[in-house]
């Protein structure tokens, strides 16, 4: 047994309580395919995919995969936008056992060769280019760098010497051996607090048993019509209740290329559009848009806005701004997610955020020794349950020692993960979350590890020291400030060569800090280490100045 598995007593009792139904994906499309086969699944611009039409498209598409030499457990970095061949493809992975490792469009080479090399990927599949970033040629340079990347494949534009353009792949479907509801489906990434993205692994069986939770939690049914509006590989869009949710459903997904309101709101209109979930800057400008928008909104019922805390003054004006009822959605890739119903009365919609999916989720809020609180008293959130992983994934040997060292770390003995959040429960069992026990920022939903920045800076050779902290921001709810100190004696780099060259270094553009201030030196704790919180206080008390 992986030693991330969940032990047998925990399998079993999940098993037996019908939360694990022994289903994978492969056969979850299958039979959605013959109970709605003419009905839409998927619309993506002028394509509209009926079940039937993606099911046999995942089915061509596998079989082109195994002709291509993937075999079960191999792992093939994804990295495409909100397009339809997304959908097909991890079905065609499903359905033969190999795991899609899920890149976001944000990611630039250096993430992506990490992703790469972490998880020993002998394929990438990727678009030839999107938003500026030339995703095939980078995608052949880390090939080029690490033997194991064998395959490369291109879904839209010119394939590029040695990849394989998507349609070359498609074989006539026969029967192929498909994975155990039990084994891993994929990898998603986690925004860590050391750096680069930790992997998450995500069971056939654990990852279904929440998608088919949140769709009932969320009243989804042949009727519902679901806008992709964030990146369609973050957690939150896939399975909260996400496109997986819809398609479980029977209902109809709609790919959205971007969530700004102009495309947003004319996609809600011309597809009837009945629930989306956006982070909170999206809600905000959406809330700000929609009263002088010239499009009809009126089919929208449900916005559900996660991926960072919704303020109570930004919940309060979504209702009135875009006649849709607001569901607040906290949860996280490694498992729990947590709902406000759609029958909560205002108070608990507005000043919480949710409470778990199942009754067998457990959840202890605890002090920094580990004790619990009492009761309504703010602490560190731990959980364990039936679709709460129990340690990253790691490579064998050597390679994963880091990963499991950080595994000891972040779960407790007998299970419980380590969020990472402030919350404190309400009596009702809602959580009302407060902040985060990790130096880890949370900026519009993109978690940005502090570390990481600060090992970019540090790499500059003019700079001695960095620290970089929150700041607060009306729009993205926090951003980067990355306070620096210059080597003595040579000329201090500006805050704009300084994030120039963070961003040289091939990173997201959530990477690159917001603001950079150089100083001469940083306020310190008693015993010598950096003064993150009078940093914090520093920055803020300086933005409320300039705002006065």
């Amino acid at each position: 047994m992986p030693e991330t598995a969940w032990p047998d007593e925990f399998a079993e009792r999940y098993r037996a309580a019908g939360y694990w139904t022994g289903e994978t994906f492969g056969e979850l499309l299958a039979a959605r395919a013959a109970e709605h086969a003419e009905r839409v699944a998927v619309v993506d611009g002028d394509l509209r995919l009926t079940y039937r039409e993606l099911d046999e498209r995942a089915n061509e598409l596998a079989a082109g995969f195994v002709d291509a030499g993937l075999v079960r457990g191999d792992r093939v970095v994804l990295q495409l936008p909100n397009i339809a061949e997304f959908v097909e493809i991890v079905f065609a992975l499903f359905r033969i056992g190999a795991l899609p490792v899920y890149a976001l469009p944000a990611h630039r080479r250096t993430e992506l060769r990490h992703i790469a090399e972490q998880t020993g990927a002998v394929a990438m599949i990727t678009v030839a280019e999107h938003d500026g970033f030339a995703a095939a040629a980078a995608a052949a340079e880390i090939a080029a760098e690490l033997p194991a990347v064998r395959l490369r494949m291109v879904v839209r534009g010119e394939s590029g010497p040695g990849a394989m353009a998507l349609h070359e792949l498609r074989a006539r479907p026969r029967p192929l051996p498909g994975p155990a509801a039990s084994d891993v489906a994929f990898l998603q990434l986690s925004g860590g607090t050391t750096g680069l993205p930790k992997l998450i692994p995500r069971t056939h069986d654990d990852y279904l048993y929440s998608v088919r939770e949140s769709a009932r939690i969320c009243a989804l049914d042949t009727g519902t019509v679901y806008l992709v509006a964030l990146p369609v590989a973050h957690n939150f869009p896939m399975s909260s209740p996400g496109f997986l949710g819809v398609l479980y459903a029977g209902g109809r997904i709609v790919m959205c290329p971007r969530p700004d309101p102009d495309t947003a709101f004319a996609l809600i209109a011309a597809e009837g559009v009945t629930i989306t979930g956006v982070v909170p800057p999206v809600a905000a400008v959406w809330a700000q848009a929609a009263p002088s928008s010239r499009h009809d909104l009126s089919s929208l019922d449900v916005l559900q806005v996660g991926g960072a805390k919704c303020s109570v003054e930004l919940a309060r004006r979504i209702g009135p701004a875009l006649g849709a009822r607001l569901q607040q959605v906290f949860g996280m890739a490694e498992g729990l997610v947590n709902y406000t119903r759609l029958d909560d009365p205002d108070e608990l919609v507005l000043h919480t955020q949710g409470r778990p999916i199942s009754a067998a989720d457990e959840l202890r809020v605890v002090d920094p020794a580990d004790r619990d609180v009492p009761a309504g008293t703010a602490g560190a959130l731990l959980t364990r349950g039936p679709y709460t992983i129990r340690g990253y994934w790691a490579p064998e040997g050597e390679a994963g020692a880091g990963v499991r060292a950080h595994n000891a770390e972040t779960f407790t003995v007998d299970g419980f993960y380590r969020t990472g959040d402030l919350v404190r429960l309400t009596p009702d069992g809602y959580l009302v979350v407060s902040g985060r026990v990790k130096e880890q920022i949370n900026r519009g939903g993109e978690k940005v590890a502090a570390e990481e920045i600060e090992n970019h800076l540090l790499a500059h050779p003019a700079v001695l020291d960095a620290a970089v902290v929150a700041m607060p921001d009306t729009y993205l709810g926090e951003r980067t400030c990355a306070y620096v100190r210059p080597v003595p004696g040579v000329e201090p780099p500006t805050g704009s060569q300084l994030r120039a060259f963070v961003r040289s270094r091939g990173v997201a553009a959530f990477v690159v800090p917001d603001r950079v201030q150089v100083v001469a030196e940083f306020p310190a704790t008693g015993v010598g280490k950096v003064s993150k919180r009078e940093l914090r206080a520093a920055i803020t008390a300086q933005l409320r100045a300039s705002a006065s």
